[in-house]
């Protein structure tokens, strides 16, 4: 494929409309609440010089717009742009005409979205999995990103001229990847195709390190230099640095924390509330080296969920560290032997007759959500190209899986504590209800909340293995979205809303 010049032009002339953020904070509004962390920064002397809000109900966007000059960016979620069928899809377009509505009232300069999803072919999970690296998965996630990036321009115009950018972040590994394109050949075929820009984010490349098998053949070094060399770098336009740790459902597991093999690199996935690890800046040092981030608009500490006080620390050191690197020339230009279009030595495979013709993409993704879920084998050319990789799939099977279904985003046992004594009563346990969750498909019917999908999959768990509870869990349900209602759109005086 050779690159489109009408998709550089049209990068150039948005790009060129935005103005350099700086150094800031990615935050979310509820986690820590914004105005009191905005507070404690003030009385610290430590201030962003801009806010990325992730997604949050319109009334606390305004109110954060209210409360700050500072520019927003912002972080959506729920617009899953890696799965096929977005363009028929009223959902998604409702989705998107929201989303425009709320870069228009932060007035923010883009829109940045994980390259990744939280539903598959019918199947709900509480975090991220990335998408199958392959060709035919780029060419969908451009065509959507050209869909939603029109009706940006057609709903969301700013008010110097033009219209929010869409940002493209590449998403972590948490303990595999499936695909038979690298992970910087997959951007770039994206890129060809769409005007977007890109966000890098270093904690995420760290875990492509790890769960690619790549730490085992290189050095940290060497396989930094090497992704920088075939991911089009010349597109990023933000870059985020978060921590990193050990998940709660692997705590305590045998060699988790440490390992009798001293060259195990720690089995660490994405997590915002965590310190960060000094590794992620000594790969920042070696990102901002490579001379390629000509379009780079703002660099961002991801802390949602972390305490006021860490947060302060981490962005004056943050500050102080990197307080000129938007003044720096080698943003500019190009390193000696590296260049600015597709590289001429690029290592990954570009072979889209690897997988057969006959399969779909939709069928692919459902074989995927069937594998990561246990339900079946990590079998056929997505996971046993040279650019997969499964050996650690099976911690996510069997541990971070159940731990997001039996606990996160809302522990099962404390929503419905009456049925859930009721069950144990019974001798049925809530860890069936793991293998019930993924038992059918169930299509998304409203904007994604993974809160209200565990409230929905319990009440039917319950109303097919213990009916005669059925009046009682449909209660606690009734209760507990009615207090989800209440939380979310509470006014304070703060950021005018919590949960």
């Amino acid at each position: 494929m050779t690159l489109s010049r009408d998709v550089c032009h049209d990068f150039q002339g948005r790009v060129d409309r935005i103005p350099v953020h700086g150094l800031g904070l990615s935050v979310d509004v509820y986690s820590p609440d914004l105005h009191s962390l905005l507070a404690d920064l003030t009385s610290r002397q430590v201030l962003p010089m801009y806010l990325e809000v992730f997604h949050a109900t319109s009334s606390a966007l305004a109110a954060v717009r209210d409360q700050t000059n500072l520019p927003l960016p912002y972080h959506g979620e729920g617009l899953w742009v890696t799965q096929p069928g977005a363009g028929n899809d009223p959902l998604f377009q409702e989705e998107a005409r929201m989303l425009a509505s709320n870069l228009s009232l932060l007035r923010s300069a883009w829109s940045n979205h994980e390259c990744a999803t939280k539903h598959i072919a019918g199947y709900s999970f509480g975090t991220y999995l990335p998408p199958l690296y392959t060709t035919a998965s780029a060419d969908i996630v451009a065509k959507n990103i050209n869909m939603v990036q029109a009706i940006f321009d057609q709903s969301a115009a700013l008010p110097g001229g033009g219209s929010p950018l869409f940002l493209l972040e590449m998403p972590p590994l948490t303990f595999f990847v499936a695909g038979t394109l690298s992970i910087p050949a997959y951007f770039r075929c994206v890129t060809e195709q769409a005007a977007c820009g890109l966000v890098l984010d270093v904690g995420h490349l760290w875990t492509v390190y790890r769960y690619s098998g790549a730490w085992r053949t290189q050095s940290l070094m060497q396989f930094v230099d090497d992704f920088l060399r075939e991911f089009p770098v010349e597109r990023v336009v933000e870059i985020h640095v978060a921590g990193l740790a050990v998940h709660e459902s692997l705590v305590g597991e045998a060699g988790i924390a440490k390992s009798a093999d001293p060259n195990l690199l720690p089995r660490w996935t994405d997590a915002h509330a965590a310190p960060i690890p000094s590794v992620l800046f000594e790969m920042l040092d070696q990102i901002l080296r490579c001379g390629r981030l000509e379009q780079l608009r703002g660099m961002a500490l991801e802390v949602d969920t972390k305490p006021n006080g860490l947060i302060a620390d981490e962005l004056a050191w943050f500050l102080e560290r990197y307080k000129q690197v938007f003044d720096q020339p080698v943003l500019q230009g190009s390193v000696a032997g590296v260049s600015s279009s597709l590289p001429v030595h690029a290592r990954f495979s570009t072979d889209s007759g690897v997988v057969s013709k006959t399969e779909s993409l939709a069928e692919a993704y459902e074989a995927y959500a069937q594998i990561v879920s246990g339900r079946a084998e990590p079998v056929g050319p997505n996971w046993m190209a040279a650019t997969a990789c499964a050996e650690d799939l099976d911690w996510y099977r069997t541990k971070y899986l159940p731990y997001e279904i039996l606990h996160w985003g809302g522990d099962v046992e404390a929503m419905f504590p009456e049925t859930c004594r009721e069950l144990a009563g019974r001798q049925i346990v809530t860890d069936s209800f793991v293998s019930y969750w993924f038992h059918r498909p169930h299509p998304v019917t409203r904007s994604y909340d993974f809160f209200d999908v565990k409230i929905d999959r319990f009440v039917e768990f319950i109303s097919e293995n213990a009916s005669e509870l059925t009046l009682l869990v449909q209660r606690e349900a009734t209760e507990l979205r009615l207090a989800y209602q209440a939380a979310n759109e509470a006014s304070s005086q703060s950021t005018g809303v919590h949960r």
